[in-house]
């Protein structure tokens, strides 16, 4: 009986460790990786010499009015301006990644300016079928372990509100879903970004799976009018992955720059520095380039 069990108990092991292609790599990994943060959840993550542009949101300030039923919905969006032109964005991009379609991650003027021959990675066939109905020519459903340009996507899970909100068919349609992505490469620093959700299960297997070396968090804990809780997560979830990922480095985006967001990047820092994790969370501000 104790044979079986350690049988078992090594079978496990194996399959956690092969189920992320290059999660228990033993190479170290020296390749450089950039992330600039552009604006909200809009961020340009170089990796493996390919340039992904994640969830465009290109809209002059106040292109918008603000998200209905939601915290502060009377000011316009986007809150800021771009820390550079459209085209300084756009510049250099060989695919798009939309984690879904919600304004504040895909907007009409990302929809106008950017090159409908770009590739562009999408979570299901219903975001597919909608970008493509916009003019876009090379749009992919992402799933595990996708190929593009030397780099591994795999899509990941989650929520993006919580179970009291998806309780009511109305609201759960209007959040929808929303993916995550992992990039990997073989000698690059493994990049977990969660996307739109709260913090699930879904969370939890990805960074055990993957053993992510950055973890980009959209943390801004944007709230909804009538609910508790938020649709994405905050200041508790930038220090819970802090301490499930230890070796990691936490960074935090989709702050300050739409109307529903509850928590700034004053606050997100203070909290910071009064749980000891200022050296392991980045809090970049708009334009801001990060290397790992």
């Amino acid at each position: 009986m104790q044979i079986r069990t350690l049988v078992s108990s090594l079978a496990l092991a194996l399959s956690l460790t092969t189920s992320g292609v290059f999660a228990q790599s033993t190479s170290v990994p020296s390749e450089p990786l950039q992330l600039q943060q552009i604006r909200n959840a809009t961020v340009k993550i170089t990796y493996a010499d390919t340039t992904f542009l994640i969830d465009p949101m290109l809209a002059k300030k106040g292109s918008y009015p603000g998200f209905e039923n939601t915290y502060r919905s009377e000011l316009r969006n986007p809150l800021v301006d771009l820390p550079m032109s459209a085209d300084e964005v756009i510049a250099g991009v060989d695919a798009i990644i939309v984690t879904h379609t919600h304004l504040d991650h895909w907007d009409d003027a990302a929809q106008q300016l950017l090159p409908k021959d770009l590739p562009l990675f999408v979570q299901n066939a219903a975001d597919a079928e909608l970008i493509r109905k916009q003019g876009f020519r090379d749009v992919r459903i992402l799933n595990d372990h996708t190929e593009f340009g030397g780099v591994t996507l795999s899509k990941t899970g989650g929520q993006h509100g919580t179970d009291q909100m998806y309780a009511l068919p109305q609201v759960a349609e209007a959040l929808g879903a929303a993916m995550g992505v992992v990039f990997q490469a073989p000698r690059h620093k493994t990049l977990y970004l969660a996307g739109d959700t709260i913090w699930r299960d879904e969370v939890d297997q990805a960074l055990a799976q993957y053993r992510p070396h950055v973890v980009v968090l959209n943390a801004g804990y944007a709230q909804l009018s009538g609910f508790e809780g938020a649709i994405i997560m905050g200041k508790d979830d930038v220090l819970r992955a802090a301490q499930a990922a230890p070796s990691a480095t936490v960074v935090a985006v989709h702050l300050d720059a739409i109307n529903h967001m509850a928590l700034s990047r004053e606050q997100l820092s203070e909290f910071v520095d009064e749980a000891g994790i200022q050296d392991r969370v980045e809090i970049p501000q708009d334009g801001a380039l990060l290397r790992f």
